[in-house]
């Protein structure tokens, strides 16, 4: 017989006092951390803890006295039970103000060196609307919420398809999406379609856990530039469901010319990564472009480009007006994806030399770089760690300043211990993570003194934050 799991008492009446991590607010309740979501500061509410740890613990609002003077409406009707835009119940200001927050205390508490006065964060001009790509997932048994359980009668009725995002921490279960606010409405149009479509010609969605069923995912980038992309995978075993398929191929190409780029791929794996399979271009280009002054980048199906496009465009300004960038400079750009930010900085230096870790993608920054008439930027594949090293800096030239942009764990050791054995004038420290960027800026602190600091919001109603932090040598 299995142990009967202690119900945990309601603490009533607990103010809610911070914003924390994961788009989480807090309290602190004794000696005890309490994470809640879907709170601000300033509410008072009843708390249930659902697990608890020795220093902190995690809870949910059951009751609610008082509402935050800081509240806003949540302008989404999938907000509390999406997993994304988790801040719409803080107005965009008091988000910012937590963004910079956060920013001031991980350098402050982790990083422990000197600082110069950190600049106000730059928010972003649009705070919906705002992503160029998004992707969604087809489930055959899609997350009913407590209300729609409610409406059902039986077990079969609960069996309904969906198209959208999943539930955090559940492969299976998709929460079906009928609009979201985080991409053009032309991506509400092509999701409904393409859902309304497949349900009336009964084309199977897929059964995540099983694996049974043809559609799987539908992937949606619309550009600055007014081109639209849009690709969808399926599991195609036989003819039937290969004829399935492009019914659904055809509707939506006859339904929205205005795509430029529509094209497929047959997934017939158990996930629904596709960097190894072949992508089909059912109708249009094989690729769509955006642009970025008098650059022109071409993003293809599997490219790699920053989710928010004019947000992006001001921090690549950033990166280039904080390189103080001279015209004989050797710059490398580590961490450099599709080549961006190199081919942003190539115009104001002698050489530009880009690593990443991705293959596709340097493959795209030289296609990119060819595209722009660039002919002063090189790029290289391989893990950062063994691409970078003395024999690799002799053979291509002493870098002048070096632009970072690593992934979220930050940069291995071994990359910093080169970085300070080169010994540029500057370096130039993009970051989606403060806390990895705080722990790498104290191991450069030998060597370099932090002189600017800029928070960029690249992702509104979220807790990330962008910041860019300049350190000098000594």
């Amino acid at each position: 017989m299995s142990r009967k799991r202690k119900e945990q008492p309601i603490i009533e009446n607990v103010t809610i006092t911070d914003v924390a991590a994961e788009g989480k607010s807090l309290v602190r309740i004794n000696d005890l951390v309490v994470f809640v979501p879907f709170v601000v500061p300033g509410d008072v509410v009843d708390l249930k803890i659902l697990k608890k740890k020795h220093s902190y613990a995690e809870a949910v609002a059951v009751k609610f006295h008082k509402l935050s003077d800081v509240r806003a409406v949540p302008f989404c009707q999938h907000f509390g039970i999406c997993g994304g835009c988790k801040w719409q119940n803080l107005p965009y200001e008091e988000q910012l103000r937590f963004k910079q927050k956060q920013v001031t205390d991980c350098l402050e508490r982790i990083a422990k060196v000197e600082l110069p006065e950190i600049s106000p964060i730059l928010g972003s001009e649009n705070t919906v609307r705002y992503r160029n790509k998004l992707e969604y997932s087809f489930s055959n048994m899609r997350w009913l919420t407590s209300e729609e359980l409610e409406q059902v009668d039986n077990t079969a009725d609960r069996k309904q398809p969906g198209l959208g995002f999943h539930i955090p921490g559940a492969f299976d279960k998709v929460l079906h999406i009928e609009s979201c606010w985080l991409q053009d409405e032309i991506s509400d149009r092509i999701r409904n379609a393409a859902y309304d479509y497949a349900v009336e010609h009964d084309i199977p969605f897929i059964n995540l856990r099983s694996q049974e069923g043809i559609l799987r995912d539908m992937m949606v980038r619309v550009v600055t530039t007014g081109q639209i992309m849009v690709l969808l995978q399926a599991k195609v075993e036989t003819p039937k469901q290969e004829e399935l398929f492009m019914g659904l191929m055809r509707h939506i190409s006859d339904s929205f010319p205005e795509i430029t780029s529509l094209m497929y791929v047959i997934n017939n794996k158990c996930n629904d990564t596709f960097g190894d399979l072949d992508v089909h271009v059912f109708r249009g280009e094989e690729c769509i472009y955006e642009t970025m002054e008098n650059l022109k980048f071409k993003i293809g199906p599997k490219s790699f480009f920053q989710t928010n496009s004019r947000q992006a465009y001001r921090l690549y300004s950033v990166v280039r007006d904080l390189a103080k960038l001279e015209e004989n400079d050797v710059v490398y750009d580590l961490y450099t994806g599709t080549g961006t930010i190199a081919q942003f900085l190539s115009g104001k230096v002698r050489k530009v030399v880009g690593i990443e870790y991705v293959p596709e993608a340097i493959e795209d920054a030289k296609v990119n770089a060819s595209l722009n008439n660039i002919d002063n930027a090189i790029f290289f594949a391989g893990d950062m760690k063994d691409v970078l090293n003395a024999s690799f800096i002799a053979e291509h030239g002493t870098p002048d300043v070096i632009v970072t942009d690593p992934p979220r764990v930050g940069m291995h050791k071994d990359v910093i211990d080169v970085i300070l054995a080169a010994a540029p004038r500057r370096i130039v420290y993009v970051s989606c993570n403060p806390a990895t960027q705080a722990r790498d800026v104290a191991m450069l602190d030998s060597q370099y003194k932090v002189t600017a600091v800029q928070p960029v919001d690249m992702f509104p109603h979220t807790q990330h934050v962008e910041v860019v932090t300049v350190l000098e040598r000594r």
